[in-house]
């Protein structure tokens, strides 16, 4: 269903740092960097057929978190779960909600993880047992 999530950055240094170290732990290497015709900078992550994107705003404004959005990333292991959120940490981002771990819900137990990467975006990290 899926092609690509993207995310806005106000840093896109800060966010290769953070994102190269967080998306390493689920095994996707350097990103693509791309200069858009308008001189913007994108990094586009490809992994087993997916793409995660970070990019400085097109339009020039400030790059702002989505209130009320999550992007899950799927993990192989609540122990996966538990190191992308401390890699997360260690690289600027910021623990949020309950600490990783398992959780009932009306879906089901599942292992999960929340931070915040250095722009405010909210990531969460999945293992469905």
């Amino acid at each position: 269903m899926f092609n690509h999530v993207m995310v806005g950055s106000n840093d896109i240094e800060r966010s290769k740092r953070f994102y190269d170290a967080v998306l390493g732990v689920l095994g996707a290497g350097e990103p693509v960097r791309n200069e858009a015709p308008t001189g913007h900078i994108r990094l586009f992550y490809i992994h087993d057929g997916n793409a995660f994107c970070v990019s400085e705003p097109i339009d020039g404004q400030g790059a702002t978190a989505g209130n009320g959005s999550t992007i899950g990333f799927k993990c192989q292991s609540f122990e996966q779960v538990k190191e992308f959120h401390d890699v997360a940490v260690a690289h600027g981002g910021k623990s949020i909600e309950d600490p990783p771990g398992l959780r009932q819900s009306s879906l089901g137990a599942i292992n999960l993880a929340y931070v915040r990467d250095p722009d405010g975006n909210k990531l969460c990290a999945i293992h469905r047992p």
